[in-house]
């Protein structure tokens, strides 16, 4: 496992990254309250918040963006294995350091994360969606970088700014409209159930009765929490795991095409040099 630990303008980034060849709980406590988002990226991993005598799990956690208030008291347990390897960026403040940070940044968190600012418990869970292409691609980035030293410092500063200012810039255009908590838990179950079967995912209409929602109500509501229509997270994650199969060598570029359910390897190839920027043959070179 490695964990690196920032200090950027007030804000404390925490960069972790373990792989396990058999299951192991990765556990984090922060020494202080802070307000913190957190950024998930390709591994997919479990978590698990704790405290007291309460439980919040989260099952897929891949591209996820999870803001929350947490005091001392308040576990927050990784389970990390071969399969699900952890890739995680928290950007945490101290509620006390607000008013310090720069460009304006305390007083968005006030105004758009007020629930946190103002906790009502020990953790308090804020707005929480899937990335945008553009986060996702920067998080990536951040844990691939090659620098060292000062440079390694200066690239991670630009990118942790432009990762922060996405996430208020998608909190300005999330609908105000609220999901009732009873259909959240069903979309969630739809985003599961899709990524479980990405070689020969359901139609909307199995989808949609498999969760007990109605179409449009799926297509509606599942964009508004996660921030992508229903396919085009499909599409994200089919890709996504193909490039961490083709990474990793654990497939080639065919064998990953089938394994996230393209017949054709011209298509595949095509969406995923419209998503990368290059075409899956050159990720080896």
């Amino acid at each position: 496992m490695t964990r690196d630990i920032l200090d950027i303008n007030d804000f404390i980034i925490l960069i972790e990254e373990a792989t396990a060849e058999k299951v192991t709980i990765d556990s984090c406590l922060f020494d202080e309250p802070v307000i913190a988002v957190a950024f998930y990226g390709s591994g997919n991993v479990d978590l698990s918040v704790k405290y007291g005598d309460r439980q919040k799990d989260f099952k897929h956690t891949k591209g996820l963006t999870l803001s929350f208030y947490a005091d001392e008291k308040v576990e927050f347990e990784h389970t990390v294995s071969a399969s699900k390897p952890l890739e995680c960026i928290v950007i945490a403040t101290s509620p006390r350091n607000l008013e310090k940070l720069p460009n304006e940044e305390g007083e968005l968190f006030s105004q758009m994360l007020n629930q946190l600012v103002n906790p009502s418990d020990h953790y308090v869970e804020g707005p929480q969606f899937l990335m945008t292409p553009e986060m996702q691609s920067i998080v990536d980035q951040v844990f691939r970088v090659s620098y060292d030293g000062k440079t390694k410092m200066m690239f991670l500063r630009s990118q942790i700014t432009a990762l922060i200012a996405h996430f208020f810039g998608e909190l300005a255009l999330l609908d105000k409209e609220v999901i009732k908590p009873s259909e959240k838990e069903k979309l969630f179950e739809a985003k599961e159930i899709l990524s479980n079967n990405l070689d020969s995912p359901p139609s909307l209409t199995e989808l949609s009765k498999q969760i007990g929602l109605n179409t449009f109500k799926l297509k509606k509501n599942f964009k508004e929490l996660f921030g992508v229509p229903v396919f085009k997270y499909l599409q994200n994650e089919r890709l996504s795991k193909a490039h961490y199969l083709i990474r990793n060598q654990e497939a080639t570029v065919q064998e990953a095409a089938w394994h996230v359910g393209y017949d054709s390897l011209s298509s595949f190839s095509n969406a995923f040099a419209k998503k990368y920027g290059f075409r899956p043959s050159e990720i080896r070179k």
